[in-house]
């Protein structure tokens, strides 16, 4: 069968696959998205339950939501935007965690954070676990905290790259789902699913994209696959591009995983509040309690705890939490809760993770792991994103620029698409 060709063709159909392809396409230039599973959003997943609730198994938060290009895409698609203040921005009625606790330890939070910004770009990178006094007594639930931001515990995590991350503070959330709006981003594009990557061989004067669902020849490429993905497989670029392959691999997929569970006579808890597990320990999970008032509980798993959850099958993700929330509210508690939703982000081959974070003294891989090989192989994706990594507006971001760049070197190379486009 002879090969497809196409100019330029973006590998991977999440919120970085779908920006740069839409501005690809957008631009006249002919893109083809090739996608392995058979929906878009990637890490970004949008399900419903039976009572036609969005839940939002990968990312859920709009993060820096008053600059994030995502609110005026969803309001574009007719969704909802809920800007109820965060559970995490304020205390809420815990037992056997009091308000005066609540306020030491986030004091204890807001210092970390302040040592952690403070750091200089001259200052050796050092784990971010230093930042934390050895006898803090809210230590443990410092670190709980990072594998929910970070996916990983803090003696794994670069100091150097969270002071990089840069947040305004705000954030809100897509009722319809923000998983379905990076999907829906997509349509109209021209798209293969099903399409998983098995090599890129960039010997000849065309780049062949060899498949699970046959060959693809382009000019051009972008490559936004998950930096996991691409640490495991030196083998998916021919010739090898060990530096990409470093690059990943200090860059691993941290693991932050959700289980929804339905909650009956909710009226107990106020919307949008949250609690942990225990507040003594790393391991433990956090609970948001009828997030946009629905009747229902969505707990969060990070790190460490997660993987170790994810071993043992998704049971032992329910049994984990009802344990934990009748530790909190008492055994008759259990008879209020039952499993609805769960993905295991580790576990999806796809995925193999749920969001980056630099290893210690690794957190300029992030600009190797962008920079274009070629020029015709083009990277992107949250992991790309020097200061917005973990989000799918870092992702954007940097799908937009390899597209931006390729737009412009096709521009100067008067490209067939591009005089299509300029006689249009």
């Amino acid at each position: 069968m002879a090969d497809e060709i196409v100019e330029v063709v973006v590998i991977g159909g999440g919120a970085a696959g779908v920006a740069a392809a839409r501005r690809l396409t957008e631009a006249g230039v002919p893109t083809l998205l090739i996608e392995a599973r058979d929906r878009l959003g990637g890490r970004a997943r949008t399900i419903l339950d039976s009572s036609g609730f969005a839940l939002d198994l990968g990312c859920g938060w709009l993060h820096s939501a008053d600059r994030n290009p995502w609110v005026e895409i969803a309001l574009s698609q007719g969704c909802a935007i809920d800007r109820t203040p965060p559970p995490w921005s304020r205390s809420s009625p815990q037992p056997g965690f009091r308000a005066g606790e609540q306020s030491s330890f986030i004091q204890a939070l807001m210092n970390y954070r302040a040592r952690v910004d403070s750091i200089g770009e001259e200052e050796p990178d050092r784990a971010a676990a230093a930042a934390i006094e050895p006898d803090n007594r809210w230590r443990g639930l410092l670190n709980a905290i990072s594998t929910f931001y970070s996916g990983a515990e803090l003696d794994r995590v670069s100091a150097q790259d969270l002071a990089r991350y840069d947040d305004s503070g705000v954030n809100w959330r897509i009722p319809e789902g923000y998983g379905r709006v990076v999907a829906a981003y997509g349509q109209g594009l021209r798209v293969k699913f099903d399409c998983a990557v098995e090599r890129i061989d960039r010997r000849g004067r065309r780049l062949r994209i060899e498949t699970t669902n046959g060959v693809v020849s382009a000019d051009v490429a972008v490559v936004t696959l998950p930096s996991a993905l691409i640490a495991e497989r030196p083998e998916l670029f021919l010739p090898t591009l060990p530096d990409k392959t470093e690059a990943a691999a200090g860059l691993p997929l941290g693991l932050a995983d959700k289980l929804f569970l339905s909650l009956e006579s909710p009226e107990q808890f106020e919307k949008d509040s949250r609690c942990f597990g225990r507040t003594d320990r790393t391991k433990t999970g956090a609970y948001q309690m009828r997030p946009f008032g629905r009747p229902m509980v969505e707990a969060y798993f990070g790190g460490e705890l997660a993987a170790d959850l994810e071993k043992a099958g998704q049971a032992a993700f329910a049994d984990f939490a009802l344990d934990e929330l009748a530790g909190l509210f008492g055994s008759e508690f259990r008879r209020r809760v039952s499993p609805i939703a769960y993905h295991g982000w580790s576990a999806d081959p796809l995925a193999r993770g749920s969001y980056s974070y630099a290893l210690p003294g690794m957190a300029d891989r992030r600009a190797t792991l962008a920079a274009p090989v070629e020029d015709r192989l083009f990277f992107a994706g949250e992991a790309c994103s020097r200061e917005g990594y973990s989000t799918a507006h870092g992702a954007y971001a940097t799908g937009l620029q390899a597209a931006d760049r390729i737009i412009a070197a096709l521009g100067q190379e008067k490209s067939p698409a591009a005089e299509r486009t300029a006689q249009a």
